[in-house]
């Protein structure tokens, strides 16, 4: 799908510990529409996996075309697949709104 206009996004990486939390922002390449993200990290030695998705949703296809964009959005987020947590939501224009979402993960920390 196409969204009416280039623009940038930055995404941030995020990793913690017992103790800290760190950021990294990564650059991605202008790409109109919807996109699949997979970032592939290694952190202290140990390879890890981020996934993201950039959708693009449209104001018309609202489940009731009266309600507030915010109402709209509750209900994009309340019928989305429940694997995948809202990370950004992006520009709305009067056509659409582009919602970052991010795959929830299990992160095991290690026993001291």
């Amino acid at each position: 799908m196409h969204t009416g206009r280039a623009y940038e996004l930055l995404w941030a990486l995020c990793y913690s510990t017992q103790t800290h939390m760190g950021h990294i922002a990564i650059q991605i390449p202008q790409i109109p529409g919807e996109q699949e993200i997979e970032i592939d990290v290694k952190i202290n030695g140990i390879r890890q996996q981020y996934n993201y998705r950039v959708e693009i949703f449209y104001w018309k296809d609202c489940e009731k075309p009266g309600d507030s964009r915010a109402e709209c959005i509750r209900g994009i987020l309340a019928r989305y697949d429940k694997n995948w947590e809202l990370y950004y939501i992006g520009a709305p224009t009067r056509e659409y709104v582009p919602l970052t979402f991010r795959k929830k993960r299990i992160v095991e920390l290690p026993e001291n």
